[in-house]
């Protein structure tokens, strides 16, 4: 990011925050409500994994050089709260129905799982009616992009816009007349009046390849290569690796340049093995993380997902020094009512060089979903000490 004045970096909080889709959105905003207390230099890194609706479908039919979904939800997340640009924000996030639907304003579907799940990562997993999933076996010629064209047709038509948000339609064309994501992002961060910056984990777009043991229902005792990121998420089974094709994608430089000059990295919430893990799966991204002098934090999640099922709270914190056994974490930052049994999560935290925090963070009516101000709350003393 670029240099400013000494007393601009003793000021200010230089903070980089990790994952995709609605976990990540929800650290964002948990981060905007920091910002009456704590002056934040706000970074998000996003995956570039997603390979559902909208975003597989650009992938797999324009070849598209990054996945827009997860990139929009940051630029909403962290969009100026003026109307006009709440009004840019609302367009960005408007998805084309079908032609013959008699509502034409709103979704295909009334909310996608990763929409009413425990913050799935990406937002674009799941968005159309009739959507089966990738199972990487068909579609492009990686099959990290298949496309089921049920979802975009109605009376027999192809509707080639249904499924797809305008955001989506204008990262990807900015993208193409401009020929560099990171010019393409801060193109379309000025126009929601973004209050921080939104980068890719990679230049280009990867696949996401998990074994699986149990993923073929047939096969419950097998161990079965899921691939693609929308597969991997839905999975049933117990995920036993992990990996990115190819792998070891170019990093995007200026989110090597942030990192470096970071004062905190934060990690989650969000789908553990598509939206958190990916990015210590980054050859460099993973040795900037290591080498960076700063603090680090996680953020756990409030409920599990398909591709968690079974894994415990402490298996989450397990699973980053899996990854990454070179990784050292500061503080641990979690719920004390979806946590459940304190003492295994602390040893584990303690098993990173971390303290574990525990404060409310969960929306007020139950549902396993962050609430930004209350995650905010419990943030501002984590970010803020030693200022």
């Amino acid at each position: 990011m670029t240099a400013g004045s000494s007393d601009e970096h003793t000021q200010r909080i230089r903070v980089v925050a990790f994952g995709g889709g609605h976990g990540l959105a929800a650290s964002l905003r948990g981060l905007l409500s920091c910002a009456p207390e704590l002056d934040l230099d706000i970074t998000a890194v996003v995956t570039v994994g997603d390979n559902g609706g909208s975003s597989g479908r650009l992938r797999a039919e324009r070849d598209a050089q990054l996945p827009p979904g997860d990139l929009r939800m940051a630029l909403a997340a962290l969009a100026g709260d003026d109307p006009g640009h709440q009004r840019t924000v609302a367009l960005m996030q408007h998805r084309f129905a079908l032609v013959g639907k008699p509502d034409r304003r709103g979704s295909v579907t009334g909310g996608s799982k990763a929409e009413t799940g425990p913050e799935a990562g990406s937002g674009e997993k799941a968005e159309c009616s009739g959507e089966a999933g990738s199972s990487g076996e068909a579609g492009d010629k990686a099959g990290w992009g298949s496309v089921d064209r049920r979802i975009a047709s109605v009376g027999g038509k192809h509707d080639p816009l249904a499924g797809h948000a305008v955001g989506n339609l204008l990262l990807l064309g900015l993208l193409e007349l401009l020929g560099d994501p990171v010019a393409a992002l801060e193109h379309a961060a000025a126009m929601v009046g973004a209050r921080g910056r939104v980068l890719p984990m990679a230049s280009h777009a990867v696949g996401i390849e998990a074994d699986v043991r149990g993923g073929d229902p047939d096969r419950p005792g097998e161990v079965v290569t899921v691939r693609g990121q929308h597969a991997v998420a839905v999975a049933t089974g117990h995920i036993e690796a992990l990996r990115i094709v190819p792998s070891s994608p170019p990093a995007c430089p200026p989110a090597l340049a942030a990192i470096a000059e970071a004062d905190w990295l934060i990690f989650g919430p969000g789908s553990w093995y598509t939206s958190v893990l990916p990015h210590l799966l980054v050859p460099e991204l993973a040795e900037a993380i290591v080498a960076s002098p700063a603090r680090r934090l996680v953020t756990l999640n409030l409920g599990a997902d398909n591709e968690t099922s079974g894994l415990s709270v402490a298996d989450h914190l397990a699973a980053l020094h899996w990854y990454l056994p070179q990784l050292r974490v500061d503080t641990v930052l979690a719920d004390a009512k979806w946590v459940g049994e304190p003492n295994p999560v602390h040893r584990a935290a303690r098993a990173l060089g971390a303290r574990l925090v525990l404060a409310p963070l969960a929306v007020a009516d139950g549902s396993p979903k962050h609430d930004p101000e209350s995650l905010g709350t419990a943030l501002v003393p984590v970010l803020g000490s030693d200022r």
